[in-house]
C-alpha cells in the first residue's frame, strides 16, 4: 500500500506570510516519506463543515504549480477539482500545463463539486445535482479528447461546445483521472466509464468494501476490466500508532493507497513524525 497526503488547512502560525515556506517544507518532507501523491483541495472559502470558512484557503492549480517546483517524484493532484468552477476546455489545459511543467507528475482529480455557500458568494453558476453531473460527465469527455493528439476536432454536448480541441503541448503523462465520491447511482457509474482511479471516504473496511461491489457491478455493465481502476480512499481520522494495522482490512478490498490529511498548522512536522514511519510500515500491505 502506498500512502498519500492531502493537506487541507493552511493555519501556520506565521498567517499568510508563512504559508508559502511552510508549503516547501512540506514538499521535503513528502518525498523524504516516500509519499506518492501530494494534493490540496479545491475550493475558495475553507469548509465549514470543519474550519471557519474564513480560514485561509489556496487556489488550487496555482498552488500546485508551486509545488511542482519543489517537488521531483511526487504526483500532484486536486482531490478534487469541482466540475462548475472551470470551462472544461480551459481545465484540461491547466492539468496538462501542470503536467508539462511537472515532467509528467499531474493528474486530474475531479467531482460534481457540492460547496453551495461558496459558489453564492463568488457568483459562481451551481446548476441543480442532475445537471452538475451532466456537465461533469461531458467534462471527463472533453478532457480526454483534449488529451488526444489524433483528435483535434470540435466537441458538441448539451451543456458545452467547442469549436477545437487543440491542447499543445501535449500533456507528457496523460494525466490519470480520478474521480472523487462514492455515490452509488452516478458518481460510481462514471468511475467505471472513464476514470482510471476511484477515491473513497474510509469510514469503514464494511463500507468501502460495500462501494467497490458497487464499482464492481457497474464495470460489468458498461464492460470495464475492474482492475483496471486503481482504488485509494481517505483516512478519516489522524495517524496513530494502530492506523498501520488498521489498514490491512483496506489493503485486502484493493486499496492501492491511503490518503492522510496533516493538521493545517505544522503539517511538514505531522508527515516527518507520523506519515513517514506509517508510510515505511504498510509499503509492504
Amino acid at each position: 500500500m502506498k500512502i498519500g497526503v492531502h493537506q487541507i488547512a493552511f493555519t501556520v502560525p506565521e498567517g499568510a506570510a508563512g504559508i508559502a515556506a511552510e508549503l516547501v517544507r512540506l514538499a521535503g518532507a513528502v518525498e523524504e516519506a516516500g509519499v506518492t501523491h501530494l494534493s490540496v483541495m479545491d475550493h475558495y472559502f475553507q469548509m465549514e463543515q470543519m474550519f471557519p470558512a474564513t480560514d485561509p484557503m489556496l487556489e488550487g492549480y496555482t498552488t500546485l504549480g508551486f509545488l511542482a517546483a519543489h517537488t521531483r517524484t511526487v504526483r500532484l493532484g486536486l482531490l478534487v477539482t469541482g466540475v462548475t468552477y472551470r470551462h472544461p476546455g480551459l481545465l484540461a489545459k491547466i492539468v496538462s500545463t501542470l503536467d508539462v511543467l511537472s515532467g509528467g507528475r499531474g493528474e486530474l482529480g475531479i467531482g460534481a463539486a457540492w460547496y453551495e455557500r461558496e459558489h453564492r458568494g463568488l457568483g459562481v453558476p451551481y446548476p441543480a445535482t442532475a445537471e452538475r453531473f451532466e456537465r461533469l460527465e461531458e467534462t471527463l469527455q472533453i478532457c480526454r479528447q483534449m488529451w488526444d493528439q489524433d483528435n483535434d476536432g470540435p466537441y458538441e454536448g448539451k451543456h458545452y461546445q467547442l469549436a477545437e480541441t487543440l491542447c499543445h503541448p501535449a500533456p507528457i503523462s496523460k494525466p490519470p483521472i480520478l474521480i472523487g465520491g462514492g455515490g452509488e447511482k452516478k458518481t460510481l457509474r462514471l468511475v467505471a466509464k472513464y476514470a482510471d482511479t476511484c477515491n473513497l471516504f474510509g469510514t469503514s473496511p464494511e463500507e468501502v468494501a460495500h462501494k467497490l461491489g458497487v464499482l464492481r457491478r457497474h464495470c460489468d455493465d458498461v464492460g470495464r476490466d475492474y482492475d483496471e481502476i486503481e482504488k485509494t480512499a481517505n483516512l478519516t481520522g489522524p495517524v496513530t500508532d494502530t492506523t498501520a494495522g488498521d489498514l490491512e482490512a483496506y489493503a485486502k478490498l484493493g486499496i492501492t493507497t491511503m490518503i492522510v490529511m496533516p493538521p493545517g498548522d505544522a503539517p511538514a512536522r505531522y508527515v516527518t513524525e507520523r506519515v513517514a514511519p506509517l508510510a515505511s510500515r504498510v509499503a509492504e500491505l
